[in-house]
């Protein structure tokens, strides 16, 4: 029996071997184990439908590209000890701590069971497992290698999450510095500037330019706030409408961040590193390089680097060597097109690219660690500017006001 977290609730109704009606409640991991359950126990079922969970009850975890790495690792550390593949994924789903991701891992041990191959299986789940996946993992079960294939998806995945991770802690902090200290200002303009304003009436003093320059501008907000609320939603909601259904828009979004100073080298040489790993983990797999740099422009992160590889795919389709093709790209330095052709020529591309992605990931550590430093001065200052200044312009006045009242 599944455990409890793989579950899904049931209710039924029926009729038991003396032909009376019965109804009672059953937990499962399908409505067809449910109804063969009850088969079992010689009740033949009128209906049966899964049990509505309580109004506020709590929400069902979703499942994480961590989850997907953490999950890859254990399953490789569980074939390389010889426990067989669906034991292995009881063993996993159980000890899982996330609720959705141990009943994903219980379906995929029943479709096993049931006759399909473990890249079957995981087709049926691209949102969790992209077609890169699923190649190696296909490739590894014709290979006979799959527990070595996995171990190799473990650390790509491992070492494609820390890349990412490290990214978005550098871009995250700035960012929501900027919105907090643009809120701020706005509850100050709105709500804290128009009291001073009055006190400062009340005393008919006159005021500096400075503060007559905040107080104009906290007037326009008090009246027009809903236009500026409106149109901050209205600039999201287009961006992210048109970031999930334009590809022009996201492919200048794209190059336009590449063009980024700091950003755009820790961008470029990201997508580099991923370039590398993926294609690195494709060879040693013994995926066919046109096939292979399919899966690994996705990988990419980039809509101009993933361009530019299906650019190079169609040309070594046609003949062309893959490191012609990557100089004529334009985006990968000199060293990685010469790295490459030694491993063309010596027949060992996935070992010269894992040196590519290493040297790569440790470079995008490195700029990582400066963005950070270098910019937490600049946030430092920028907000003393926003919010000093505002604290200045208020307090300004008050040394006339000793004026103004003698």
């Amino acid at each position: 029996m599944a455990d409890n977290a793989n579950q899904i609730d049931f209710t039924w109704k029926g009729k038991d071997r003396r032909g009376k009606i019965i109804k009672g409640d059953i937990a499962a991991i399908s409505e067809a184990i449910a109804r063969a359950e009850l088969r079992r126990q010689g009740i033949r079922i009128i209906g049966i439908k899964k049990k509505p969970k309580p109004l506020f009850s709590k929400a069902k975890s979703s499942i994480s590209a961590k989850d997907i790495a953490v999950f890859s690792r254990q399953l490789a550390t569980m074939l390389e000890s010889g426990i067989p593949l669906v034991q292995s994924f009881d063993i996993v789903a159980k000890n899982n701590e996330n609720p959705a991701m141990a009943e994903m891992l219980t379906a995929i041990k029943v479709d096993i069971e049931e006759g399909d191959t473990l890249a079957q299986s995981l087709r049926k789940r691209p949102i969790y497992f992209d077609e890169l996946y699923c190649n190696l993992v296909e490739a590894g079960e014709h290979a006979g290698i799959l527990e070595s294939l996995l171990d190799k998806i473990a650390t790509y995945k491992e070492k494609v999450e820390t890349i990412k991770s490290k990214i978005k802690k550098a871009l995250t902090y700035p960012i929501a510095v900027i919105v907090v200290a643009f809120i701020v200002t706005t509850i100050m303009l709105i709500f804290v500037v128009p009291v001073f304003k009055d006190l400062f009436d009340s005393f008919g003093a006159d005021l500096p330019s400075f503060t007559l320059w905040v107080m104009g501008i906290s007037d326009w907000m008090v009246n027009n706030w809903y236009y500026v609320v409106g149109s901050i939603i209205a600039v999201v909601y287009i961006f992210m409408y048109f970031k999930k259904r334009s590809k022009p828009f996201n492919y200048f979004l794209d190059r336009t961040l590449l063009k980024i100073p700091i950003v755009g080298m820790i961008l470029h040489k990201s997508s580099i590193a991923r370039f590398a790993r993926t294609l690195a983990t494709m060879s040693a797999a013994g995926v066919p390089l046109v096939e292979a740099l399919e899966s690994v422009a996705g990988a990419t992160g980039n809509i101009v680097y993933y361009k530019a590889v299906m650019e190079m795919r169609d040309k070594v389709t046609t003949g062309e060597s893959l490191q012609n093709a990557m100089a004529q790209a334009n985006l990968f330095p000199h060293m990685v097109v010469q790295m490459l052709a030694i491993g063309e020529e010596s027949g060992a591309i996935d070992k010269m690219l894992s040196k590519v992605a290493d040297f790569y990931e440790e470079e995008v550590d490195n700029l990582v660690d400066n963005l950070s430093s270098l910019m937490e001065p600049f946030i430092m200052v920028f907000l003393g500017i926003l919010v000093g200044g505002l604290i200045v312009a208020m307090y300004l006045p008050i040394f006339k006001l000793g004026a103004a009242i003698g």
